[in-house]
């Protein structure tokens, strides 16, 4: 028979217990309204830079370096945000030497120089729909490079995702007649094809990359060192296509580009700033979902623009939405919700195994 102190303990672990449950509860629901918010970020942010980047050559817009430079040229915006997650932490993770960080920065900076201007080129030269729904394929492609870079199995879930997005990007493909004679002619809507293609690997390995450097390099994450691999990389971007810009020559045409801009020159430099504005948000809502969750994870939520983009073409850049491209919009949106539900399975059974990994030491 227990005694009163022993009834006295019981009851104050038990109530322990409890509030430790609580605890845990709430932080689970606080981080995944954060999740939420930085989702709703990276989404929103992405389809107006990518709606505005169309009005920008559907007005009159001719530059490919300047719609290349505005990707990258809002970082500025982030430096607040630096400035105030920069206190160290016994958590903080080591920090690789300065000529370290300065290649991982000066190559990730190249990459994203390359990624910006194709994918400059295959929205100058494919309608939004079409557009949007080839970056989809940025999914078959994060599946590869996790495959070879992280280590990530190949699951039923997706290789299916990989076949569905594979077949969508081949019917917008079949689809080129149709779309090469209302927007330019197939010869450009192939280069579009091929560039936006290159693209979504390039983003895809980007991340993939980034994932491995949080690993490898930095041995762990804060949002600092997220912030560092979005703004000195962006910065090294900037600085590059400033150099593309006057070294194509393509500077002396911006006078004339912003006189003959379609909604005049207020609108013509409001554009150019949104956009860089637009990109900068989706950059937090990146950045956040990297920080919380992975890079990779990242890179799925992104594609949640795919319903989105298309519809508002259909409706402001009256974007022709026929038979071929639904078909290739519900295969790939089939492929999104396969690749996610495989994450979820994962994440699943990675708490079930914790769970039961905290059972075994709790007895």
């Amino acid at each position: 028979m227990e005694t009163t102190e022993e009834v006295q303990l019981h009851r104050t672990g038990n109530h322990k217990d409890q509030n430790s449950n609580k605890t845990r509860k709430l932080e689970r629901y606080t981080r995944w309204i954060r999740i939420g918010f930085y989702a709703l970020f990276l989404v929103c942010g992405q389809s107006a830079a990518t709606l505005l980047g169309r009005l920008y050559y559907d007005k009159g817009g001719n530059s490919k370096w300047m719609a290349t430079l505005v990707q990258s040229a809002g970082f500025p915006i982030l430096l607040p945000l630096l400035c105030f997650f920069t206190q160290p932490t016994k958590s903080s993770p080591k920090q690789p030497n300065f000529p370290t960080f300065a290649f991982i920065c000066f190559a990730f900076g190249v990459l994203l120089i390359g990624d910006n201007l194709m994918y400059s080129y295959g929205l100058l030269y494919l309608p939004v729909s079409t557009y949007s729904l080839l970056c989809a394929t940025q999914l078959a492609f994060n599946a590869l490079f996790s495959f070879f870079l992280n280590a990530q199995k190949l699951s039923p879930y997706i290789l299916n995702s990989l076949v569905l997005l594979t077949v969508s990007a081949s019917l917008l493909a079949l689809n080129s007649d149709s779309d090469a004679t209302t927007h330019s002619s197939k010869g450009k809507y192939i280069i579009g094809f091929v560039c936006t293609l290159g693209a979504s690997a390039a983003y895809s390995l980007y991340l993939c990359l980034l994932q491995v450097c949080f690993e490898k390099v930095f041995k762990g994450e804060t949002f600092s060192t997220v912030l560092d691999m979005q703004i000195y990389p962006s910065f090294v971007a900037s600085c590059g296509c400033v150099v593309g810009l006057f070294g194509s020559g393509e500077w002396r045409g911006l006078g004339d580009e912003m006189r003959g801009y379609g909604e005049g020159r207020v609108s013509y430099v409001m554009t150019l700033v949104w956009t860089a504005v637009a990109w900068q948000v989706s950059s937090i809502g990146l950045l956040g979902l990297i920080f919380e969750v992975s890079s990779l994870f990242s890179n799925v939520i992104s594609t949640l623009a795919l319903p989105v983009v298309p519809i508002l073409a259909v409706m402001f850049f009256h974007d022709k939405m026929n038979g071929m491209k639904a078909m290739a919009l519900v295969l790939a949106l089939w492929g999104f919700v396969s690749y996610v539900y495989h994450n979820y399975l994962h994440e699943s059974k990675a708490k079930a195994t914790q769970q039961s990994a905290t059972d075994i030491n709790a007895v």
